[in-house]
């Protein structure tokens, strides 16, 4: 049966919308999607196998229009930001990716790792926007265009820090495990599942209920708004802070040769006169930029945001994960409490290397007060002021003050979501 010419005119008008939304929203390689209604005769395409084959090779609109949530922890490196990707990979239901973007970076940006340059920005960002929207699609074939060596045969043994994810480390993914490795460490998982078969990890990315991905290669939630816009996308962002003395002593410990001028004024007294003050300042900005946008409340914002800061999460973890877990919609697990549980409250030799997540959560908050000298912490309280009072950490006016960790550095404060 012939459509009406007002359903011609409906489905032109939201063929133009989605364009309209791909151009804004992907800045390089355009994707594939599955057949939509024929404007002639309001149906499939008569190529019922072959549009079943295209579905199953791409991920279509009404995939994206699901059930699935979408979550980005935007964070910075030496923020807790891996603390906060377990408590998604930990869930059952989240297919978790740690750190996609840092084929994006390493490939396009090889020998400027912070690279400063808009121009490399600029690019990065585009390229990263494309990615995170194709990997939310479960499409994670995309990532071949940035794995280096290329994957053959759609199989790798490059992925970034694949055993930091659960979902990469489990049937049907990974089926040599038995009933012994359900909770692996992050190297027996590489050693026992062997290469990446993307495939495979396409399927279980398909068979759970939502996506999660951590990044620190996106400086501003500003730099996201295609992505948040986007209506095939259902994406919550979850902005991670920390108090920048907190990231500047995590980052001179965990990155000593990149930090050891810092390193140096630390353990001399004497600021060395080649001091790069934007490994610090950057922080500070970037902060300020993102977080201001994100209290202002813009429309497209809306029930899309909300801010976290890790003191709040290190204190009262429990509290703080089912209220992050509220504002995305989703049931929280008991998988997710017991990894809580067993995970907030060990010692120092806990946790075995710089990205791990056994420790004692509180104490590590407040570590910072006793690594950094206070000539260091003084500098870093003027460079970062405007952020530090935005975000409710107070200032500590001496060494005595510092130290006494009876006196709280972190003021009371409840950032609500925007909903």
């Amino acid at each position: 049966m012939q459509c009406s010419w007002k359903a011609v005119l409906l489905l032109a008008l939201a063929s133009i919308a989605i364009q309209y939304t791909a151009i804004r929203t992907f800045t390089a390689k355009s994707f594939h999607s599955c057949p939509i209604p024929n404007p002639v005769n309001c149906s499939l395409s008569q190529d019922t196998d072959a549009a079943d084959r295209l579905c199953d090779e791409s991920p279509t609109l009404s995939y994206n229009l699901s059930r699935k949530t979408h979550v980005l922890i935007l964070a910075t490196t030496r923020s807790g930001s891996s603390f906060v990707g377990q408590l998604f990979n930990q869930h059952f239901d989240v297919f978790y990716l740690f750190e996609p973007l840092y084929h994006v970076q390493y490939t396009l940006i090889p020998k400027l790792t912070q690279s400063k340059s808009t121009t490399d920005r600029r690019v990065m960002l585009g390229a990263s926007r494309d990615l995170l929207r194709s990997l939310y699609d479960c499409d994670l074939y995309f990532l071949e265009n940035y794995i280096k060596p290329q994957p053959v045969n759609h199989t790798t043994d490059r992925l970034f820090r694949r055993g930091a994810s659960k979902a990469l480390c489990s049937p049907p993914v990974c089926e040599s495990l038995g009933a012994v490795d359900l909770h692996l460490e992050e190297g027996d998982c590489v050693k026992k599942c062997g290469t990446l078969n993307l495939t495979l990890a396409t399927e279980s990315c398909r068979e759970h209920g939502h996506v999660a991905i951590k990044t620190v290669r996106v400086p501003e939630v500003s730099d996201l708004r295609a992505l948040v816009e986007d209506p095939r996308l259902n994406l919550k962002v979850i902005q991670l802070v920390r108090d920048p003395r907190g990231i500047l002593a995590s980052r001179s410990e965990t990155f000593r040769d990149t930090y050891r001028l810092w390193r140096i004024w630390d353990g001399t007294g004497r600021k060395p006169y080649n001091l790069d003050v934007t490994q610090l300042t950057t922080v500070c900005e970037d902060f300020w930029n993102s977080v201001s946008t994100g209290l202002n409340r813009p429309p497209w914002l809306k029930g899309k945001y909300m801010l976290v800061r890790y003191e709040d999460l290190a204190r009262n973890p429990m509290k703080k994960t089912e209220e992050i877990y509220d504002f995305l919609g989703i049931p929280m697990d008991s998988n997710v409490e017991r990894w809580i549980q067993n995970n907030t409250r060990g010692d120092r030799s806990s946790s075995k290397h710089k990205y791990g997540t056994v420790r004692n959560s509180a104490a590590t908050a407040e570590k910072w007060r006793f690594r950094l000298s206070y000539e260091i912490v003084a500098f870093t309280q003027h460079a970062c002021r405007q952020v530090l009072a935005q975000l409710g950490y107070k200032t500590a006016s001496s060494e005595e003050e510092l130290k006494n960790l009876s006196i709280s550095l972190v003021e009371e404060r409840d950032f609500l979501p925007f909903s």
